[in-house]
């Protein structure tokens, strides 16, 4: 097949030509509807002869297609239709799902308007050519048809010229048919990505269902380093300290187990949450939140270092979200001050509740020599910068003069305001 040829009648000429006639069978309904109006205004014209009542009636149809496309369940059809017959390229996506926004939806129904207006010409240019070039082929072969009433009984039926050139009359018909309903096909297939592609409001609302899901496979990400990570650092101070002492102090040592027990125990819990949430399918809307201020005597009680706390204000006016958080950052200093502090110093942690934001302070002993910089396992201090960011607070973190490596969060009690779009 040549490719002309497979321009105009090859396969996806054909599945191009069919979508065209589905066009066409849809509007009939709004065809008839138009009809109807037009026997209204004009009670002598008969829509089926008369061609300004075809116009007319055609011309009232199509707002009514329009009109029902701007339903949002069209879109889908519409797409499904497209990516079946238009032979559309694959660079070229099409919208999923429902039209949401009124732009996808005024988008949608121009797409079934196109659709359906090309779709009903091609159909009836298909339905009245096809036997008529046929039957203009046929004139030389078959006698009755010179005389049919159809073709009007002409005497210049009867010359020789005129029937020689009838069957490449027909046969030229058929091609011009052939190469309107391409050319149509060619333009829905070129429209289609215009008009059913993800509109801006799609891509927005995709980009921000996107942006959701990392801001809380990230938040997952920092439950898991602060709770996993502590509750590591804690188990490796308590099993050196026990493997030290087994001998002259059976029962650190057995206090020391019990503390492992515990503190993996509770770790093991926590991980299992975690990972169910990243087994759902949701949004992460339902993040697992964890333990909060209230808790914290537990965990001072088990993180492996001796802690001096202090507590200014009610914890209790601490909204859930953010006392989960705060108990995080406080597990990342404790975890920091094991992983990097000196051993056996105390860690000072100051909790302060004022009328609109929550301090916490810890302070923990450098090492002797010249301060530096804490890495905290690549996402540590890291991930207690970006709780408090996402919380509209602050944080500190660094050495002081004094000789202590302090941490400090400011996080506001009520969440800051989004700005409207």
């Amino acid at each position: 097949m040549t490719p002309l040829m497979a321009r105009l009648v090859g396969r996806r000429a054909r599945l191009r030509w069919l979508h065209l006639i589905i066009g066409g069978a849809l509007l009939m309904p709004y065809f008839l509807v138009g009809t109807v109006i037009v026997g209204l205004y004009a009670p002598g014209a008969n829509a089926f002869t008369s061609q300004s009542a075809q116009f007319s009636a055609f011309g009232y149809a199509l707002p009514m297609a329009a009109v029902t496309a701007l339903l949002p369940t069209a879109r889908p059809l519409s797409v499904a239709a497209a990516r079946a017959l238009c032979g559309l390229a694959p660079d070229r996506p099409l919208a999923d799902g429902p039209a949401a926004s009124r732009q996808a939806r005024v988008r949608s129904a121009a797409w079934f308007t196109l659709h359906v207006g090309i779709g009903g010409i091609v159909s009836g240019m298909t339905l009245a050519l096809v036997p008529f070039a046929v039957c203009v082929m046929a004139l030389p072969f078959v006698p009755a048809l010179r005389e049919s009433a159809a073709l009007g009984a002409r005497p210049a039926l009867d010359h020789t010229w005129v029937l020689a050139v009838a069957p490449p009359a027909g046969a030229a018909m058929l091609v011009a048919l052939a190469g309107c309903a391409a050319a149509a096909g060619a333009l829905l297939a070129h429209g289609a990505p215009v008009l059913l592609g993800p509109a801006p409001d799609d891509r927005l609302a995709a980009a921000e269902r996107r942006a959701a899901e990392l801001a809380a496979r990230n938040r997952l990400a920092r439950e898991l380093h602060d709770s996993v990570g502590h509750a590591l650092s804690a188990v490796t101070l308590q099993a050196g300290a026990a493997r030290r002492v087994l001998d002259s102090d059976p029962e650190f040592a057995r206090q020391a187990l019990t503390a492992i027990e515990e503190t993996t125990r509770r770790t093991v819990g926590e991980l299992d949450a975690v990972l169910g949430l990243l087994r759902q399918d949701g949004d992460g809307s339902d993040a697992f939140a964890g333990p909060g201020l209230d808790a914290l005597g537990g965990l001072l009680a088990r993180c492996g270092v001796p802690v001096r706390h202090e507590t200014d204000g009610d914890p209790g006016r601490v909204p859930g979200p953010l006392s989960a958080e705060a108990y995080r950052i406080v597990q990342e200093g404790l975890s920091n001050a094991l992983r990097h502090g000196v051993p056996g110093s105390p860690v000072r942690l100051r909790v302060g509740v004022g009328p609109r934001e929550l301090t916490l302070v810890l302070d923990s002993a450098l090492p002797p020599g010249p301060p530096v910089a804490r890495p905290g396992g690549g996402r540590g201090l890291t991930g207690v910068a970006e709780r408090a960011l996402l919380l509209g607070g602050a944080t500190e973190a660094g050495p002081r003069d004094d000789g202590v490596w302090r941490l400090a969060a400011r996080l506001p009690l009520q969440a800051p305001a989004k700005e409207s779009r």
